[in-house]
């Protein structure tokens, strides 16, 4: 007899300790497809024998390292659910406030049609957020992997984003000759030697590592900016938690000025900025 009620048992019973019981209660709501409010006024329903495959399938692949995001299929990010895979990181609590500076900037500077270049924009999230929440906007998403900007691409279609368009290209390379008010990325940054990387298995590790200490692209992104922003537009990068004195020296060799960063929901920083000299 596989209920609600029983699983929930069975689960806290079993030595699933290294998992979080909202893991496993997500992906019970996403096998039944019913919101969370059913598994407490439904606690007696039983699992078809399909469910509860689906839901035994879906375990196994958690405990064997899969994230939860990629057994789903989706993520939430800035109020907006996204489709993620196995072609895509998945989006981070932190990297909102990479979109929350964009999204400041725009106000700030009242860009209302702002024209913003997201860099490696993966999932989309922070493209189709900024999209989103600045409507008159427009944004171009770049990618260097073609499977991920089909994922991209379908998140802009379930999320009805009209001002967003897609090119595949790595950086700047393939990039039509404008200017933007604002570019924004958040690139490849842990080193190849950093410990943390073999918690990270299960993503693209082509989206997480790059050279010279996680820095390479960070390098190659804000050293090829000036063509491409405007005067006075802006630069917002994220990076690692250990990085921000490393990016501040690069934002400032490349001529940027009112250079800042931002620190993550943790205290770490996360985020710098600057504003193109040219």
């Amino acid at each position: 007899m596989h209920t609600i009620n029983a699983l929930k048992a069975q689960f806290r019973k079993l030595s699933h300790a290294h998992l979080p019981y909202h893991w496993f209660e997500s992906l019970l709501l996403f096998v039944l497809n019913k919101d969370k409010a059913f598994l407490i006024t439904h606690d007696d329903y039983l699992l078809t024998a399909d469910e509860y495959d689906r839901l035994e399938g879906g375990m196994a692949k958690l405990c064997s390292g899969v994230p939860l995001a990629y057994v789903i299929g989706r993520q939430g990010f800035f109020g907006h659910e996204f489709v993620v895979n196995e072609h895509t990181l998945i989006p981070r609590p932190d990297t909102e406030m990479l979109v929350q500076a964009v999204l400041d900037v725009a106000t700030d500077k009242d860009l209302g049609q702002a024209r913003i270049l997201d860099l490696g924009t993966g999932s989309g999230c922070i493209a189709l957020s900024i999209a989103k929440a600045l409507p008159s906007s427009a944004v171009l998403a770049v990618d260097y992997f073609h499977h991920a900007l089909d994922v991209a691409r379908r998140n802009a279609q379930d999320l009805q984003v009209l001002n967003c368009q897609f090119i595949q290209s790595n950086w700047y390379e393939n990039i039509p000759a404008q200017s933007f008010d604002v570019i924004v990325s958040n690139p490849p940054y842990i080193a190849r030697t950093d410990e943390h990387l073999a918690q990270l298995v299960a993503e693209p590790i082509t989206a997480l590592v790059a050279d010279n200490h996680g820095l390479s692209d960070i390098e190659k992104i804000i050293k090829g900016s000036a063509a491409y922003l405007m005067p006075s537009g802006v630069l917002a990068l994220e990076h690692g938690y250990d990085q921000g004195a490393s990016v501040q020296e690069l934002f400032a060799k490349a001529g940027f000025k009112d250079v800042r960063t931002v620190k993550d929901y943790g205290g770490n920083d996360r985020i710098t900025m600057g504003v193109c000299d040219e």
